[in-house]
C-alpha cells in the first residue's frame, strides 16, 4: 500500500512547479474563507475589471492609446452604474413597496382559495391538512417578517460600509484596468521561469473563463429586459422585480428557470386568476427561456464549456455554498478550472519532466562535445 501511495506522489508532485501550483491553489482557498468579507471590494473591482478588459483590448486593436482605452471603458462603466441606480433602483423600490403592501391581500385569497379545495377534492386532501399547511405557512411569513426587521436593524452599519464600497471599487477598477500588465509582470515574477503546467492551465482557462463571464453578463441583461418588455406588455404587477428575478435565474443552470416561473405564475394568478391572460403570460414566459436556452446560450457560449449536468449542479451547490452569490456567478468557471487541472497535472508533470530530461540530456552533449 505505501508502495502505491509513494508512486503516486511521485507521479504528480515530483515536480517542484505542481508543488507550487497546489500550495498556491491551498493559499487561495484558505484567503477567499478566511478573508473574504474584507477583500470583498478587491474581489468586486477584479471581476468588474475583467469584465471591461475586453473593451480595453478591442479599443487598443482600433489603434486607441492603452490611456485613452482605460478613460473610455472607465467613463462607460460609470455612466452604466449611474443609469441603474438613477433609473432602476427606485422603480426596485417603488415596487417592493406595492408588494409588501399588497402581501396581505394576497395571502387571504391563497387562504380562500386552499379552503376550497376540501370541498372540491375530498378524496385528495383534507380540511384538517388544510389548515396545518396554512398554519405552517403563517408561522415560516412570521419568521421572515422578523428576519427582515432584526436584519434592517442589525445591519444599518453595513450601509456605511456599502457607500464606502462605493467610492473604493471604482478606484479599484480604474488601476486594475490601467495595470493589468504590470500587475501580471510582478506576480509572475514570483513563479518559476519555466511552468508548462501553470501555462497550460491558464491558456485553456483565461480566454474562456473571460468569455463566460461576459456572455453570462450580457445573457442576464438580454433575458433581464426582455423579461421586462414581455410583463410590461401584458400588465403584470412588479414587472421590474420579476424582470430581475429571471435575469438573474440564467446564473443557475436548470434550477434558475424552474425557480423563476414560480413568483411569475403567482404573481399572474393572483392578479387574473384562471383567466386567457394568465395562460398567455406562461405561454410567452416558456418561449423565452426555450429561446434563451435554444439561441441565446449557444450564440453567447460558442466555446460550450464540456460538463456533464451533474458536475454543473454539484458546482452551483458547492460553490454557491462556499462564496454565495459570487461562488454561483463563477460556479461554471470554477468546475471548469478545476477539470483543467485534473486534465492538465499529470500532462503538464509529464511536460515539465521531460524538458528537464532533455535539457540534462543538451547539457551532457555539449559537455561530451567539449
Amino acid at each position: 500500500m505505501l508502495k502505491i501511495i509513494r508512486r503516486w506522489i511521485d507521479r504528480y508532485f515530483s515536480d517542484e512547479e505542481a508543488v507550487l501550483l497546489l500550495v498556491l491553489l491551498a493559499v487561495g482557498l484558505v484567503v477567499i474563507l478566511t478573508l473574504g468579507a474584507v477583500l470583498a471590494p478587491m474581489i468586486a473591482s477584479l471581476i468588474i475589471a475583467f469584465l471591461m478588459q475586453g473593451m480595453v483590448v478591442r479599443l487598443k486593436s482600433w489603434g486607441v492609446p492603452h490611456w485613452l482605452a482605460v478613460l473610455i471603458t472607465f467613463l462607460v462603466l460609470m455612466t452604466s452604474v449611474a443609469a441603474i441606480m438613477l433609473g432602476l433602483v427606485p422603480v426596485i423600490w417603488q415596487q417592493s413597496t406595492r408588494f409588501f403592501a399588497e402581501l396581505p391581500r394576497m395571502l387571504r385569497e391563497w387562504q380562500e382559495l386552499m379552503l376550497l379545495l376540501p370541498e372540491r377534492y375530498p378524496s385528495l386532501i383534507s380540511e384538517a391538512q388544510v389548515e396545518q399547511m396554512m398554519s405552517i405557512t403563517s408561522s415560516e411569513l412570521g419568521y421572515v417578517g422578523q428576519y427582515i426587521v432584526s436584519f434592517s436593524v442589525s445591519n444599518l452599519p453595513v450601509l456605511a460600509t456599502v457607500l464606502v464600497y462605493f467610492v473604493l471599487v471604482p478606484i479599484l477598477v480604474y488601476f486594475f484596468l490601467k495595470d493589468s500588465q504590470s500587475i501580471m509582470r510582478w506576480f509572475a515574477g514570483f513563479l518559476p521561469e519555466k511552468r508548462p503546467l501553470m501555462s497550460k492551465i491558464w491558456e485553456e482557462m483565461n480566454q474562456q473563463i473571460a468569455n463566460y463571464v461576459r456572455g453570462k453578463a450580457i445573457e442576464i441583461a438580454i433575458v433581464g429586459a426582455t423579461a421586462y418588455v414581455v410583463f410590461v406588455l401584458f400588465g403584470l404587477n412588479y414587472s421590474a422585480l420579476l424582470a430581475i428575478a429571471v435575469g438573474l435565474s440564467v446564473l443557475v443552470p436548470y434550477i434558475g428557470a424552474a425557480v423563476a416561473t414560480i413568483p411569475v405564475a403567482l404573481v399572474g394568478f393572483f392578479q387574473w386568476g384562471w383567466g386567457p391572460e394568465f395562460v398567455y403570460l406562461l405561454i410567452a414566459y416558456g418561449v423565452l427561456q426555450a429561446l434563451d436556452g435554444n439561441v441565446l446560450v449557444p450564440l453567447l457560449f460558442s466555446e460550450a464549456v464540456n460538463l456533464h449536468p451533474v458536475a454543473i449542479i454539484l458546482a452551483v451547490l458547492v460553490f454557491g455554498g462556499l462564496w454565495g452569490f459570487w461562488g454561483v456567478f463563477f460556479a461554471i468557471p470554477l468546475a471548469t478550472l478545476v477539470k483543467a487541472i485534473l486534465y492538465a497535472w499529470p500532462i503538464g508533470v509529464k511536460e515539465a519532466h521531460n524538458q528537464e530530461l532533455q535539457g540534462q540530456a543538451s547539457h551532457d552533449t555539449e559537455q561530451s562535445e567539449a
